[in-house]
């Protein structure tokens, strides 16, 4: 068994055993450690007795073991009473709360006020989606070791304040819910787009957050939210499979074969984002109508881009974000031509937001080239390869050098 197979199986199976741990022993660092531990064990066991049948279920047996196991020997010093309670959940407090899935159960536990709103969303996708640091700086537009300080303090605060793992009664779940929509979209944008490694995508992120955001629209089927994002998330699931070729490199929007989506998916979009327009606007609505209008026009040169411009205008009014006013730009210079877009883009200069990122110098690099300025365009492409972490989108990027080198030598 190679690395590469425990990191899959890492990746995959992480979040929801510490979900189910922590449901469990009732303490988020014990079950985390635990899970680690777990991991550890089968770095040890699995390369000579083999990889088990069921890799999660392994994990989550020998990581619900080990917190026991620990809980068993704190027991046997200090507050006997407190410690050995915890090993056993009252029986009555499974039945307060109406959620049965471990991971949704453990997002509304870390989307506690007592933490601010960027700390509970970091922490659950650290717990939840098993996202590293870097991985959650690139969704966050920060620095990764703001993050990893975010990451400590939040822990800490739980830790020291003595927050318990315990989900709120009905009544305030909504105030929570603004947190796990956030999670759970960014668990699927990392999926969709991956922030580094060989693979331009991650399957099972973008798998765990359809299924959250369903289990979601289940639990509170009149969150208007809830629904836009579902819509908007199987609006672009519905290319998932065919934004890499074979080979595993990355097919632009516009060259993506639209008879090949996923029309059930795009089908069930649509109901989901009338739902969610039934039940009231809001951010998520915006982006899945700007989804919506890729997702159902029956080719590129079809693109209503007037409806898309108006939803970044839209998305806009909920508050500013330098990705907003990016994708807008690009909205912009389909609908009026390269030339305004990148005029929009001159805004984006020097925000600092995006300047760790390679997507401000790869969209300059497609408007300079779809503008016929080759030559400008090479010094972007080169910039953005420079700053790009995914292998897919470094290949792909390097492609759109070399074509524009191409006319630029022909001239």
């Amino acid at each position: 068994m190679d690395g590469d197979t425990l990191s899959r199986v890492f990746r995959k199976e992480s979040g929801r055993a510490l979900a189910t741990v922590a449901r469990m022993v009732g303490d988020l660092s014990l079950a985390e450690d635990a899970v680690q531990e777990a991991f550890a064990e089968a770095i040890r066991s699995w390369p000579e007795a083999g990889l088990p049948e069921n890799p999660g279920a392994w994990i989550t047996t020998v990581a619900r073991n080990r917190a026991l196991d620990r809980l068993r020997r704190e027991s046997l010093r200090g507050d006997k009473e407190h410690d050995a309670a915890r090993l056993v959940p009252p029986p009555d407090e499974e039945e307060v709360w109406p959620v049965r899935d471990d991971q949704l159960r453990l997002m509304f536990t870390c989307c506690h006020p007592a933490l601010s709103p960027e700390s509970q969303v970091a922490l659950t996708l650290r717990l939840v989606a098993g996202l590293r640091p870097a991985e959650i700086a690139r969704l966050f537009l920060a620095p990764e070791p703001t993050v990893s300080q975010r990451l400590s303090r939040a822990k800490s605060k739980i830790r020291t304040a003595g927050i318990p793992f315990r989900v709120p009664p009905d009544h305030l779940l909504p105030e929570r819910t603004p947190q796990v929509l956030a999670c759970i979209y960014l668990v699927f944008t990392e999926g969709y787009s991956a922030t580094s490694g060989d693979t331009a995508i991650r399957d099972e992120l973008c798998e765990e957050a359809l299924r959250l955001g369903r289990l979601l629209c289940e639990l509170m089927p009149d969150e208007g939210e809830a629904w836009a994002l579902m819509a908007l998330m199987l609006f672009h699931d519905s290319r998932r499979a065919r934004r890499t070729d074979d080979a595993g490199d990355l097919v632009s929007l516009e060259e993506q074969d639209r008879r090949r989506w996923d029309r059930a998916k795009i089908a069930e979009g649509v109901v989901c984002l009338r739902a969610a327009r039934r039940r009231g606007g809001g951010p998520y609505g915006a982006q899945a109508t700007i989804a919506a209008a890729h997702a159902t026009a029956p080719n590129w040169a079809a693109t209503d881009w007037n409806a898309v411009v108006a939803g970044y205008d839209e998305l806009g009014t909920y508050g500013d974000s330098p990705a907003v006013r990016l994708n807008r730009a690009v909205a912009v210079s389909f609908r009026d031509g390269p030339d305004a877009g990148l005029a929009e883009l001159d805004a984006l200069a020097g925000e600092p937001r995006l300047a760790r990122t390679h997507t401000v110098h790869a969209t300059r690099a497609d408007l300079l080239r779809r503008a016929g300025r080759p030559a400008e365009a090479n010094a972007e492409y080169r910039a953005a390869i420079g700053l790009a972490a995914n292998e897919p989108t470094r290949r792909f990027l390097a492609r759109r050098l070399a074509e524009v080198d191409r006319e630029n030598s022909a001239r």
